[in-house]
Parts: C-alpha cells; sequence; structure tokens
C-alpha cells in the first residue's frame, strides 16, 4: 500500500523566538508627533544627543512616508522600479479601461490619395504663414471630419444606456489629442462646422501649446463629439485607437507614405495617408463606418471644397 499521508509527532515543548526590542529615546511629546503622524519609532535613527529621537526627525519621516516614490526592486530577472500611477496617468488609465469595457470597438483602415491636398497646403501655406498661422495637413483633416459628419450622423452621436436611445448631435465639437509631457490631452476645438481651415489651424496650435504647458481651462477639454489622434506626427502608421467614451468614434491618422497605386493601368508613386476608425458597434454598423471612410477620403483627394464657404 502506498503511503499518502504521515502524521508528524508533537514536540515535547514549543519554543518561541522573542523579537529584540531596540529602547527608543524619545521626548513624550516627541511620541505623541509620531502616533499622530503614523511614524513608527522603532524604525528611526535619532539625530538629537545621545541618538535621541527629535521632532524635525519625525517629520522628516512623516514627510518621506507621504511622498510618491519610485520604487527599485530585484526580481529574479533582474531591476525593476516600480512608479505609483497617480495623476494625469491614472485618469488616462481609468478612461482608456472604461472605453473598452463599455463599448463594442471595431477598427476599420483605409489609406487616402493626399497628393492634392498636400498641394493645396502649399498654395495656402504662404498666406496662412502672414497671418500668423503655421498651416497643417491635420487642420484639413479636421475639417474633412466634420464634415464628413454631418453626412454621417450616427458617428457623431452618444449612446445613453440608461435611457436606450442614442442621441445624434447637431454640433461638431472635434477633439484633437495631443501627446505631452505629462501623458495624453484631448483639446476640443468647438463649432468645427462653423469655422475656415486657417481658423482651425490658429485655434488648434493655441490649444495643444496650453495642453502642453498645463495652462488649459477644463472647458477646453470637454464638449468633444469625435476625435483625431494624429499618430502619424511621431512616425506610426496604422493603429487601433481607444474610443473617447461617451463618444462612438474615433479617427487615427498615420504617417504619409510615398506608395505604388495603380491609375489608369499605370503603377505610379502617390503619398498615401493611412486612416484607422475605431467605431462602437452598438451605435454605428460596419457599413456606415465604411461609408464615412469613403465620404471623408472624397474629401481628402478633393480638398478644395473645403475652402469653399465654411
Amino acid at each position: 500500500m502506498g503511503v499518502v499521508g504521515t502524521l508528524e509527532e508533537a514536540p515535547e515543548e514549543e519554543l518561541q523566538e522573542v523579537p529584540e526590542t531596540r529602547e527608543v529615546a524619545a521626548l513624550p511629546g516627541v511620541r505623541r508627533l509620531a502616533k499622530e503622524l503614523g511614524v513608527a519609532l522603532e524604525a528611526l535613527h535619532g539625530t538629537g544627543p545621545g541618538g535621541r529621537i527629535t521632532e524635525q526627525d519625525v517629520r522628516r519621516a512623516a514627510e518621506a512616508k507621504s511622498k510618491p516614490k519610485a520604487v527599485r526592486k530585484y526580481d529574479m530577472y533582474g531591476y525593476l522600479e516600480r512608479i505609483p500611477l497617480r495623476g494625469m496617468r491614472r485618469t488616462i488609465a481609468q478612461t482608456m479601461v472604461r472605453s473598452v469595457q463599455t463599448t463594442a470597438q471595431v477598427t476599420a483602415t483605409e489609406e487616402a490619395d493626399a497628393t492634392r491636398l498636400l498641394a493645396l497646403r502649399e498654395l495656402t501655406r504662404e498666406a496662412a504663414a502672414r497671418e500668423g498661422v503655421r498651416l497643417t495637413v491635420l487642420a484639413f483633416l479636421v475639417k474633412a471630419a466634420a464634415r464628413a459628419l454631418q453626412e454621417h450622423p450616427y458617428l457623431n452621436a452618444t449612446l445613453d444606456d440608461q435611457a436606450q436611445e442614442i442621441l445624434l448631435k447637431k454640433y461638431y465639437n472635434i477633439g484633437v489629442a495631443v501627446d505631452t509631457p505629462d501623458g495624453l490631452m484631448v483639446p476640443v476645438l468647438k463649432g468645427v462646422s462653423e469655422k475656415g481651415v486657417l481658423q482651425i489651424a490658429r485655434e488648434m496650435a493655441d490649444l495643444a501649446e496650453k495642453a502642453r504647458s498645463r495652462t488649459i481651462d477644463l472647458a477646453d477639454l470637454q464638449g468633444g463629439t469625435f476625435t483625431i489622434t494624429n499618430y502619424g506626427s511621431v512616425g506610426g502608421i496604422f493603429g487601433t485607437p481607444i474610443i473617447r467614451h461617451p463618444e462612438v468614434a474615433v479617427l487615427g491618422v498615420g504617417r504619409i507614405l510615398e506608395r505604388p497605386v495603380v491609375r489608369g493601368g499605370e503603377v505610379l508613386t502617390r503619398p498615401l495617408v493611412p486612416l484607422s476608425l475605431s467605431f462602437d458597434h452598438r451605435v454605428v454598423d460596419g457599413a456606415e463606418a465604411a461609408r464615412f471612410l469613403l465620404s471623408l477620403i472624397r474629401l481628402i483627394e478633393e480638398p478644395e471644397v473645403l475652402l469653399l464657404g465654411l
């Protein structure tokens, strides 16, 4: 018969090791302060006469305890550094998780020929510079997105889960993601459908500067109906951007690349802009997302219409 277990013999006498305690030299007032601040006197080395713990020792320990620290430790593979998840990074983390957990996110990708858009930007760049504005491709894309949203209102919407209603918004506030030293911020350009490309470029630059310098107003970070993230500015091509809840869609714009295309039976190189549209499938079907992208592509490839009126 196999042995499946053994019983240990009970010891005749159980011995317990008593930890050695260190005599702490501190005045009663210092002890009270340590108790109030949650500081263990046993862990301190006093700087007073004869190693006595002073009030200053306790306050220094309490201050060090309250400061967030990046703790370096060693695991089985090597050194690692622990950085507390606080402030903006924590807010971003919570927002991203909430969006993914509460929406049915899907991403569709396309490419648009940016030949005429780049030519138009060059044509108008000098005039914009005289107005003190740096005209970017992104300013044209923001305007194009607002136009396409007017044609496809379900991408400019919100789902009210409690009322079980889709809210189609009749205003077009485009958030533009900004990479700051403290993390991602999304200033919102209000009423884009009523503004020209030059005004959009000016406001976008102003909001981006305020975001990076942490002087932006809270109101300028709220009220968005659709978001654009331009990871092409740092070299990215395609992505799967996360929707900014409670919006239902976000557009990712990649780096413009010269690529071979077929035109009239000939293989030519053209500057193509990669587009990645993430959308909430609870509100937007794949066919409608594709139609939105096709409208956007048309506006990118025939950008002159963006300068006609508003």
